[in-house]
């Protein structure tokens, strides 16, 4: 299989708040690719984590191959990125593959915080926006509306940098479910739907018509930048990046160079060469410059490593990482009921999996402290929550830290934090109660106004450090009773905030190990809002609820009614108890106290002290205040 000229060939990312159909998008792009050949629904969420959460988790590429009526066949090479800031590593290096991007904007909504993340690397890079207002067919899209937002997006733009070529960007109007797409008019894309004649060639030629074919010379020295890693069952590490200069064949001996001060990391020879073509890998005999493809045949080259021909000896440039802002604990699960549900429980089988897990994820730091177990730092507390359920899925046992901010120091030797934007939509009846309860986490209100959108509703802007917006977000659907949206993506470094009020209240703390009663939890559930329910194993020193008080509550859930020759009125099976609380992973992680743990095995979270045992807390907390 040949591959097609640079001149023929477009490198785009699609790049969108999180909910505004972007894996839609790609779906109805693949669907024309293959001349109308019905794809799965969110192909190209193919991690099951993704699926299940709506998200975007992983970068990933397709090459679309079609013909526009009257300019001839094309081959897109789509990148679908990351929509949260939390995996803004994958967006990062995908950016480094492509030539220009596709914003998608719903014009119900408006820009929205993560929009702002994604779009600020884009133009940073140099990119050429196209602005697609997708879910047009909504009731209340207009071209008045339509025409507010796209000026809040030139306003944004301009205030990220963009300069004169960017700030002149084309508009098109889309219903990605629907399939239809329009550079003319939101009427004209309506229409397309009812009249039942729905195309996204609008799309695909402004794609053609705006984004610039790849730079490079295939007569150069093979060259090609590293930007992703995956392993491949029967050919092992394979790595992912896009064809700078010249070409490469199978069979063709080529060099890995290190970013950092370019000497040799290995050399090897080409054992496959593929592309992506829905997903699915095809493999060819050559590549050459401007093409996106999957290389096999190397073992140690990773992410910004340069791979080139035996002459090269300067790696080409990558873009700058940003640093990550949390970190957490990872450490052996040694509770009282270690080891009986996961499979991959030691320390030296946790931190295999973590440095495997950085070397694909770029934004994810992983440092083992002696003695304490295994630091991993990464952009927030989405980005460390996927990795542990990815890790309890595949049968590993460990107890996790809750997550601490990562700190810095400005030029004067002034401490700095992670601050973060805070976008809430709340009915106008609970502005009041959300201004409340992010001020009192050390956020600062920069603007609010009603939403254009949807009568009764308000927008909040915040900047609130990012520490006490650590469990914010199930306090937040409590005050709104589950009306309010939020979107949240990292603002910069600033001035550390000082001292965060305490707000939570205290726990109920199991004092021995068995099995739970419904004696016992009946009698504990007017003291707070229990975690377990009967007949659950418990141990010293796990959390089995919260309780109604500020301060901790040591208590026995395994307690059994004493049984005498006296008769009874009442028996234990009329007891009555309210359903537990469940606690999710996330939940757990913005819930726990700095002296708690969280215990993840395959099956169960369980909250825990990290000291299990009641006298020696006691005297731990003696000694601190002496």
């Amino acid at each position: 299989m040949s591959t097609t000229t640079a001149e023929r060939t477009r490198n785009v990312a699609v790049i969108a708040h999180v909910d505004h159909g972007k894996t839609t998008l790609m779906d109805a792009l693949m669907k024309r690719a293959s001349g109308g050949a019905s794809s799965d629904e969110r192909a190209m969420d193919s991690r099951s984590l993704e699926k299940e959460r709506g998200i975007t988790i992983s970068a990933k590429y397709t090459s679309l191959h079609f013909e526009l009526e009257g300019s001839g066949g094309y081959v897109v090479n789509a990148v679908d990125t990351p929509g949260h800031a939390d995996f803004g590593g994958e967006v990062e290096r995908a950016l480094d593959m492509v030539d220009g991007c596709l914003l998608l904007i719903d014009p119900s909504e408006g820009v929205m915080a993560q929009t702002k993340f994604v779009l600020r690397k884009a133009l940073k890079k140099g990119l050429k926006p196209i602005v697609v207002f997708n879910k047009v067919d909504r009731d209340g899209v207009t071209e008045a509306s339509c025409a507010k937002v796209e000026t809040e997006v030139f306003d944004l733009m301009a205030a990220l940098g963009a300069n004169d070529e960017q700030l002149d960007f084309p508009v098109a109007y889309a219903s990605a479910r629907a399939g239809a797409a329009s550079s003319i008019s939101v009427n004209d894309a309506q229409r397309q739907i009812i009249e039942n004649r729905a195309s996204v060639d609008a799309i695909l030629r402004l794609v053609c018509d705006r984004v610039p074919p790849p730079s490079g010379d295939a007569n150069e020295p093979f060259s090609m930048l590293v930007s992703m890693i995956d392993r491949d069952p029967f050919l092992g590490r394979v790595v992912t990046g896009r064809v700078v200069n010249g070409s490469l064949k199978v069979g063709d001996r080529i060099n890995a160079l290190k970013l950092a001060d370019g000497s040799v990391r290995e050399t090897a020879r080409v054992q496959k060469i593929f592309t992506s073509k829905s997903l699915s890998r095809v493999e060819i005999d050559r590549c050459v410059s401007g093409d996106i493809v999957t290389i096999a045949g190397f073992s140690g080259a990773t992410v910004t490593d340069t791979l080139c021909d035996v002459s090269v000896v300067d790696p080409l440039a990558s873009t700058p990482i940003d640093p990550p802002t949390l970190r957490m604990m990872f450490s052996v699960n040694d509770s009282s009921l270690a080891g009986k549900e996961g499979k991959q429980l030691t320390e030296r089988q946790i931190e295999e999996r973590l440095r495997a897990e950085a070397e694909t994820d770029v934004a994810l730091r992983v440092e083992p402290q002696a003695g304490r177990g295994i630091e991993v730092q990464g952009r927030g507390e989405l980005h460390l929550g996927v990795l542990i359920e990815t890790m309890r899925r595949e049968g590993f046992e460990l107890s996790v830290s809750p997550p601490t901010v990562i700190y810095a120091t400005d030029e004067d030797g002034r401490k700095t934090e992670p601050l973060e934007e805070l976008i809430l939509e709340v009915d106008a009846n609970d502005v009041g109660t959300v201004i409340e309860a992010v001020t009192h986490r050390k956020g600062e209100l920069s603007d609010m106004e009603p939403n254009a959108g949807e009568e009764g509703r308000t927008r909040l802007v915040f900047v609130a450090p990012s520490r006490g917006l650590i469990g914010f977000r199930q306090d937040f659907i409590n005050a709104t009773r589950g009306t309010g949206l939020m979107q949240r993506a990292f603002h910069s470094y600033g001035a550390a905030r000082g001292k965060m009020d305490k707000v939570r209240k205290g726990m109920l703390i199991s004092t021995t190990s068995g099995v739970t009663t419904t004696y016992a939890l009946g009698a504990l559930e007017p003291r707070g809002t229990l975690f377990v329910g009967p007949a659950e194993e418990v141990y010293e020193g796990m959390i089995i609820g919260e309780h109604s008080r500020e301060n901790n509550l040591e208590v026995n859930p395994t307690k059994e009614k004493k049984l005498t020759n006296v008769r009874a009125d009442g028996k234990d099976d009329t007891v009555r108890l309210t359903p537990p609380k469940a606690i999710n992973l996330e939940e757990a992680i913005g819930y726990v106290a700095e002296d708690e743990l969280i215990e993840v095995t395959p099956k169960v979270i369980r909250l825990r002290k990290a000291e299990t045992s009641s006298s020696m807390r006691r005297r731990n907390s003696r000694h601190a205040s002496a």
